[in-house]
């Protein structure tokens, strides 16, 4: 019994709650018994709570009435949001000893609808890089195999998800954290368009930034149910979009015959791929043509070098409005790892004529879109230029030969659709013949986060790649 329930979906696990079939104390006993099994290997859960307070919880639960559409499910927290009463560390010795007073927006909406916070997932430092290793907790290890990277920076989320010790996860994004760990962990992960999910600890709350909260989940049902949790406005963040849940999450299923893609493949040449990553991504995308859709492949017509060095620029000058302060004081300096010092240092060094150079660039990118989805209605990418990658490994210093520059070049391939403002949902394509997972970016049109979760849908229903092919630790329990 209890193993079923970890095999179900978020969405029929609630159905059987709200059914009084199954008592939310014997759906938390379930996953904390799978955890306990499954996540010494993997390492994707940390500041775990203690058992007797989850099965406290879940008894009120039980004995009270549905709070939301989350009641009862176990859910761990991405270590980068602030979450009262439970340590959230960032992943960074800084804040190892650090347990807010308060939730931050998005945590608080997924307590108000339900949910059990069971822990954190663990991240990379300030969930710089796409590998998920910090020296508060260690390194998370690949669901697929435990001698690769998690990716990152919600690396965690997407281990726990694709292990099923939780039937749903948050994420974030700026330079593919939702996309690639995802991609690497055969699940599905939602970078929504900016301020859809709103956040009020940035530096500038007028400023739009590039950043952004998503949920990830095994199916595309699971993701939308989780991501109306989520989304709406918030006095606390004044740009925060003002749709209703209904007419960004729903209805999924809807016809795609007829709606036309452009795959953008590896970027004529300008982005390094290791063997097999298209091949995946053109077989997904025949997925989707056998439903009526119309591929087409696209040269992109722009300086696509441009677009990166203003991404850089820009990420930069971010991550400096954060670390500056830390950055400045040698003792917590000493404290940062090398990449956050060396991308804090660029920041600071950034003038104000390079960073409207950067914010212009970024607006002639976004409008040349815009002549793009004149003639498509999607956008196609793999979400990663290599699939999985040793765990000892920091970051990739090469693919196929190409040296890489920074530690986030080798993830160059989400950008086109950050700085573009653009939704992007991670769809599993397969695994290469050493059974290391793959994804693919199916990208909307600006503020076409509904259309966007319409195609994935369509794609899930034909693939069903995470309910096919669990993870090897997992398969035989």
């Amino acid at each position: 019994m209890s193993s079923d329930l970890t095999r179900l979906s978020a969405i029929d696990l609630t159905r059987r709650v709200a059914a009084r079939e199954v008592s939310c104390v014997e759906v938390m006993t379930a996953f904390l018994d799978h955890i306990d099994a499954t996540n010494p290997s993997v390492n994707a859960i940390v500041s775990r709570v203690e058992r007797p307070d989850l099965l406290a919880q879940a008894a009120a639960l039980d004995g009270g009435p549905t709070r939301g559409p989350l009641h009862g499910l176990p859910f761990a927290v991405k270590d980068l949001e602030e979450t009262a009463g439970l340590r959230s560390t960032q992943g960074s010795p800084l804040f190892r000893d650090h347990v807010p007073e308060t939730d931050s927006i998005m945590v608080s909406r997924l307590r108000a609808a339900g949910a059990i916070f069971i822990g954190k997932t663990n991240v990379p430092e300030f969930g710089y890089g796409s590998q998920t290793y910090n020296t508060v907790f260690g390194t998370t290890l690949n669901a697929y195999d435990q001698g690769r990277t998690a990716g990152g920076s919600s690396g965690g989320a997407a281990v726990a998800l694709a292990t099923r010790m939780v039937p749903l996860a948050d994420g974030s994004d700026h330079g593919g954290s939702l996309r690639n760990p995802a991609a690497f962990n055969n699940v599905f992960g939602f970078r929504p368009s900016p301020q859809r999910i709103p956040e009020a600890d940035a530096a500038d709350v007028l400023n739009a930034g590039m950043a952004v909260l998503g949920p990830m989940a095994r199916s595309v049902a699971d993701l939308a149910m989780l991501f109306a949790v989520q989304l709406g406005p918030d006095p606390r963040a004044p740009l925060s979009l003002r749709d209703p849940a209904e007419a960004v999450t729903a209805p999924l299923d809807a016809a795609v015959a007829g709606r036309r893609i452009g795959w953008l493949g590896d970027l004529g040449g300008h982005l390094p791929m290791e063997p097999g990553i298209l091949a995946l991504c053109e077989d997904g995308l025949r997925v989707l043509e056998a439903q009526g859709m119309q591929v087409e492949p696209l040269a992109i017509g722009f300086p696509m070098e441009e677009v990166w060095q203003a991404w850089i620029t820009l990420r930069s000058w971010g991550i400096a409005a954060s670390r500056g302060d830390d950055f400045r004081d040698p003792a917590r300096r000493a404290l940062l790892k090398p990449e956050a010092q060396w991308e804090t240092e660029r920041g600071l060094a950034l003038s104000g004529s390079a960073i409207s150079a950067a914010l212009a660039v970024r607006t002639r990118w976004f409008r040349h879109l815009l002549t793009v989805f004149e003639r498509f209605d999607y956008l196609a990418l793999p979400s990663a230029q290599v699939f999985p990658f040793g765990a000892e490994t920091h970051w990739p210093q090469e693919i196929a030969g190409r040296g890489m520059d920074s530690y986030h070049r080798w993830m160059e391939v989400v950008v086109t659709s950050t700085m573009g403002a653009l939704p992007a949902l991670n769809v599993p394509v397969g695994f290469n013949p050493g059974g290391l997972p793959m994804g693919m970016q199916l990208i909307g049109r600006p503020y076409a986060d509904l259309s966007c979760l319409q195609l994935g849908q369509a794609y899930d229903r034909a693939t069903r790649w995470p309910e096919k092919h669990p993870p090897p630790i997992i398969a035989s329990r």
